[in-house]
């Protein structure tokens, strides 16, 4: 379980975030929602530990979120595209390699090898493992960033915009496989996104931001596009 308990951040003289709290479960997709300058991006990067906290807890399962309990997928997919998709996906590994085999991608231990293929196989891209990162379709590839969170094996995976980018039908099948993970893996997955249709047919709870407040929490069970517009977008 991820906790996030009386966030607060500031940039400056401005507040973004304002005592947040938000928790994910284990098996749970919980997508954030806000206009832009709301807090969601900025939420995210404080629960991956990417900004500083004013004030506020950060817990993984009830202990201080450690280097390796999150994984992070960005909206910018950040692989190497003139490197293999397996080399990339075996990246998510390097937090646990000696520094001499995650210096060079052909040290990657055979086991790092066989558990990124698993993990490209779980994402529907195994028979796409030695072709080159950048020959892939942009959903293609932010699956790949998908599979190599999970080889990094963090039991909470954050998910920022991923699929802003990416057409409708790749955005789709992005979001579902976010989904299908949380389920199936057991993982908390966090994924802020602008799209609060798209949010509503996957996620299994909404949280909506204003001015860095928290202004929407609960499972998208009314329509969502009213709630958004009354609540978040006002």
């Amino acid at each position: 379980m991820l906790a996030l308990t009386g966030i607060s951040v500031r940039y400056g003289d401005r507040r973004v975030l304002h005592d947040v709290d938000v928790t994910v479960v284990r098996g749970e997709l919980l997508t954030v929602l806000g206009a832009n300058g709301s807090g969601k991006s900025t939420l995210l990067r404080a629960a991956a530990g990417l900004v500083p906290t004013e004030s506020g807890t950060v817990t993984v399962a009830g202990r201080p979120r450690g280097r390796l309990d999150v994984a992070m997928v960005f909206q910018q997919i950040h692989l190497v595209r003139r490197r293999s998709v397996l080399d990339n996906v075996c990246c998510g590994a390097l937090g646990r390699l000696s520094l001499r085999r995650s210096m060079l991608p052909a040290l990657f231990p055979r086991e790092v090898r066989e558990e990124a293929m698993a993990c490209l196989d779980r994402v529907g891209l195994a028979d796409r493992a030695h072709d080159r990162a950048g020959s892939l379709s942009g959903g293609q590839q932010q699956r790949v960033a998908i599979a190599r969170a999970l080889c990094q094996r963090a039991g909470v995976v954050l998910a920022d915009e991923p699929v802003s980018a990416l057409d409708p039908a790749a955005a789709e099948q992005v979001m579902a496989l976010l989904a299908e993970l949380a389920h199936t893996e057991g993982l908390a997955v966090l994924a802020v996104l602008h799209q609060p249709a798209l949010a509503a047919r996957h996620a299994d709870r909404l949280v909506g931001l204003r001015a860095g407040h928290v202004v929407l929490d609960g499972a998208p069970d009314q329509p969502v596009d009213d709630l958004y517009r009354e609540r978040v977008a006002a």
